[in-house]
């Protein structure tokens, strides 16, 4: 079982998006922690069809790759998620993949009717986003959508890399600092996650 889940949501295979996730992932390997990459685009996830199956148990009435990846996600003790912006959010593919953890929020607050704020995190996340303009708001979207993405399950937004200034395919290499920035926090994130106060 992974410690961590490294979910990449960009449509690009090698854009500056899948290169930051490998840096945070190889600080994040080289701290000792196991470490499994997800991408999003190679697994069949429907969007969500609010059927609202899951008001009987939680599960959602669409049977795809969704299950196997949030399985995954939740038997880890932390989660990595990267995504480039577009129109100031998420992208496709990571907005797919949280929409259907609506499942989860049915699951969490109607039928095991937890209360709003007053649960204990057992989980931390680590959020990795890249957008190209310089708007002061460039990621206030995105942190919002993440933080209600997290609460399903059950995790706290331990940190966030925020990227700006990258565009096309290999901007990211010219720029090392945000190399390094990278590797370093995944290596600080392992070390949070497995450390044993973590729970």
């Amino acid at each position: 079982m992974a410690d961590i889940i490294a979910l990449y949501g960009s449509p690009r295979r090698k854009g500056n998006t899948a290169t930051l996730l490998d840096q945070a992932v190889a600080g994040a390997i080289a701290a000792g922690a196991n470490v499994e990459k997800i991408v999003l685009r190679d697994y069949r996830i429907s969007p969500c069809l609010e059927i609202y199956g899951c008001k009987k148990n939680g599960e959602c009435s669409i049977s795809d790759d969704f299950q196997e990846i949030r399985d995954r996600i939740i038997a880890a003790k932390g989660l990595i998620i990267a995504t480039p912006i577009f129109f100031y959010t998420v992208s496709a593919h990571v907005k797919i993949f949280m929409d259907r953890c609506q499942s989860l929020w049915v699951k969490k607050y109607w039928i095991d009717k937890t209360p709003y704020n007053q649960w204990v995190p057992k989980r931390k996340g680590l959020i990795i986003a890249v957008g190209a303009t310089k708007g002061k708001k460039l990621f206030d979207g995105m942190l919002l959508t993440m933080r209600y993405f997290f609460d399903v399950l059950d995790m706290v937004a331990w940190d966030s890399l925020l990227f700006r200034g990258l565009d096309h395919t290999g901007d990211v290499l010219s720029m090392p600092a945000y190399l390094d920035l990278a590797r370093k926090k995944g290596g600080h994130f392992a070390k949070a996650v497995m450390s044993p106060d973590s729970e």
